[in-house]
């Protein structure tokens, strides 16, 4: 393997490094109230140059910090995501999930409640790891999670002006992040690749974590 730089995985909401196990990589904190601050803190406590990836909630702090400091990122992978802004349906279930957190739900609770729509092809292990992760992050980072998903920007302007290899990761049965915004980030990224994971949904490196793995392998080595 040619690359020298470090792997940077940057997890979904409720997510942990648990997502990508067998992955060496350095694992990003999704740990501030806004997506500008998330950023801040990844930019002061990462490698000067490092490759990118980062799935739903990551794949949308990793667009804001290619925009902002674009010398920093060698190549990108952008995973079950969505380049667009938040929609008004988003931010009324964003803040009824912050209002259960405050009335005593847990991390758990809440990723129990959209293990329908994380994982396409079900079974108790999947439901466990999901369930696990939601366990390691806890409900003050959740909490956080949720009030930065409510700062996302419209990030497809700046889009056209990434120049690094990029990999684009959809899954085929992904509910939150269907294959047509990921056709859309496509698009509008030079030179990307587009790949789509047959048989997973929105936790696809859970489902096919085989898949999952092949595609990032082929993409740190591209070039």
């Amino acid at each position: 393997m040619s690359r020298t730089e470090p792997l940077v995985l940057l997890p979904g909401m409720n997510c942990s490094a648990r997502l990508w196990p067998d992955v060496p990589a350095v694992h990003g904190r999704l740990d501030r109230p806004t997506v500008d601050g998330c950023v801040d803190a990844l930019l002061a406590e990462l490698p000067d140059r490092f490759a990118l990836a980062g799935l739903s909630l990551g794949g949308i702090v990793a667009m804001a910090l290619v925009r902002r400091a674009p010398s920093r990122v060698t190549r990108l992978c952008l995973m079950s995501t969505n380049a667009r802004g938040p929609s008004p349906g988003q931010r009324v279930a964003w803040a009824a999930q912050r209002a259960a957190l405050s009335a005593g739900a847990t991390a758990r609770d809440l990723q129990r409640d959209l293990l329908p729509v994380l994982l396409h092809a079900r079974s108790p292990a999947r439901d466990e790891r999901a369930l696990a992760m939601a366990d390691d992050v806890g409900e003050e980072v959740l909490d956080r999670q949720l009030a930065m998903q409510a700062t996302r920007v419209d990030e497809r302007p700046g889009l056209a002006a990434v120049r690094v290899p990029t990999l684009v990761v959809a899954a085929e049965h992904d509910r939150l992040c269907p294959v047509e915004r990921h056709e859309e980030i496509h698009a509008l990224v030079p030179g990307s690749r587009l790949v789509v994971l047959e048989g997973s949904g929105h936790l696809a490196p859970i489902e096919d974590p085989a898949g999952v793995g092949g595609v990032l392998a082929e993409w740190l080595t591209d070039g």
